[in-house]
């Protein structure tokens, strides 16, 4: 016997399997199931406060840099992540430490006996992501978290983190082309799927945007009674693998020199100028968070999977850019960091993601390209189908039956001054990492 009310707590393995089952379900846009669900379970949502990030590049950046800060500043501060890179409770976290398996399973049991009643109802068996999310907001609201960083799992108006109605500031990072089958073929129908996130009399902080998507996000903040912030460029940037350093002034005039990220990548400065928009306007909400406690989370951020540096002589590098616009910064990386070195790149990647134009956009700029299938993913783009499309650009192009395989034939070909760069998906990082180190521990 568990908790009062209830029969059976599933252990950590029965409640993954019952979430495992539930992936049958597909994607099922819209709030009513996520609504009735949490309705049953009492509400939780309504007992916090959010911010709440959406966009197609960028969005899980921005997470970890705020909710750090936030972290750093002494507020009780839970994150909602999705994909995960190492292990399923990756996504629910409070103070960056996560969820145990445990407490998991116990959440899920609960969503479970809710779920399992609006089924008897002859209502809908909510999808994985719902449940997923409920669980998220019970955890959150019996642990007592003052604020909680929230990502979209895609789009934003009919995602279901989109149930909560305490929003203080919605964020929009960066919108590009992506989920086109739910979200539309034009960038302008994207944005505005992403500007739903935006709740009456919130903050609302974006990163400069295409005419097309900005356009959106201000009909939807007017509709709304809200002005848009828009995060300006970071000043006397200083880029580094292992550091990076910039100056910025926010909305309301504080000036900040000289602060110190160690996320690499070209764009990391610009995610994290945006978070300290974030910052700003929660000060204004009544989170106040002082210039040192800003600093020491920025420095303190951590994010696996983007330009994430898992390897020296030779360099081993991860990103997770799956996209078009993800395809272009990484290769502004590439060009920035990598000048004259030789790179040999192991790509695997999703068939429902435009592969063709990834590929297309980052090709030059590898010496040998080494291309896999994402392991246990029924959405896989077979390696032979990716390295087909490689070679409509150029030669020297190999498929690896396996991500360990892919790793040797690179430390093979790669000398101690050249560069390992993996991508394509974040799906597979987290093994792959396990790989790198396990291969560095012999």
């Amino acid at each position: 016997m568990s908790r009062k009310g209830f029969d059976y707590t599933m252990n950590y393995k029965e409640a993954l399997a019952y979430v495992d089952s539930l992936k049958k379900c597909g994607i099922v846009p819209g709030l009513t199931s996520i609504t009735e669900l949490c309705r049953r379970l009492g509400d939780p949502q309504k007992r916090l406060r959010f911010v709440h990030i959406a966009g197609t590049n960028g969005k899980g950046s921005v997470l970890a840099y705020v909710s750090t800060i936030l972290k750093a500043a002494g507020y009780r501060t839970g994150r909602y992540i999705s994909p995960v890179i190492f292990m399923y409770c990756e996504k629910i976290q409070i103070n960056g430490r996560k969820i145990s398996q445990g407490a998991m399973a116990e959440m899920l049991t609960r969503v479970r006996e809710a779920c399992d009643a609006m089924v008897a109802d002859g209502l809908p068996q909510p999808t994985p992501f719902e449940v997923e999310t409920a669980a998220a907001f019970l955890f959150f609201a019996e642990n007592e978290c003052e604020i909680v960083v929230l990502e979209t799992g895609m789009g934003g108006r009919e995602d279901a983190t989109n149930l909560i109605g305490t929003t203080l500031a919605a964020v929009l990072a960066p919108i590009s082309m992506d989920h086109m089958q739910f979200l539309g073929k034009t960038l302008g129908s994207i944005a505005a799927h992403k500007a739903g996130i935006i709740k009456n009399n919130c903050y609302v902080i974006s990163a400069p945007q295409e005419p097309e998507a900005m356009a959106e996000i201000e009909k939807e903040a007017e509709e709304k009674g809200c002005s848009v912030t828009v995060a300006g460029e970071p000043a006397r940037v200083k880029y580094g693998l292992e550091k990076q350093r910039f100056s910025y002034r926010d909305r309301y005039g504080t000036e900040y020199r000289d602060l110190e990220i160690t996320l690499a990548g070209r764009c990391q400065p610009e995610n994290a100028a945006l978070a300290v928009e974030v910052i700003a306007a929660l000060g204004q909400a009544g989170y106040p968070v002082t210039e040192k406690q800003l600093r020491k989370g920025l420095l303190a951020t951590e994010w696996p999977g983007r330009f994430q540096i898992i390897g020296k002589r030779p360099l081993f590098v991860l990103d997770g850019a799956h996209n078009e616009a993800a395809a272009k910064k990484l290769a502004d990386s590439v060009r920035f960091y990598f000048t004259n070195r030789r790179i040999i790149y192991i790509m695997g990647i999703l068939k429902d993601k435009e592969y063709e134009k990834v590929v297309a956009q980052t090709y030059a700029y590898a010496d040998q390209i080494i291309t896999v299938t994402p392991p246990d993913n029924p959405r896989a783009l077979p390696a032979y189908t990716l390295a087909q499309t490689v070679r409509e650009y150029r030669p020297g192009v190999t498929t690896a039956d396996s991500l360990e395989e892919a790793v040797e034939m690179a430390y093979l070909l790669a000398k101690p001054e050249d560069v390992i760069l993996c991508f394509g998906s974040l799906s597979y990082l987290g093994r792959m990492t396990d790989i790198v180190k396990g291969r560095q521990k012999k």
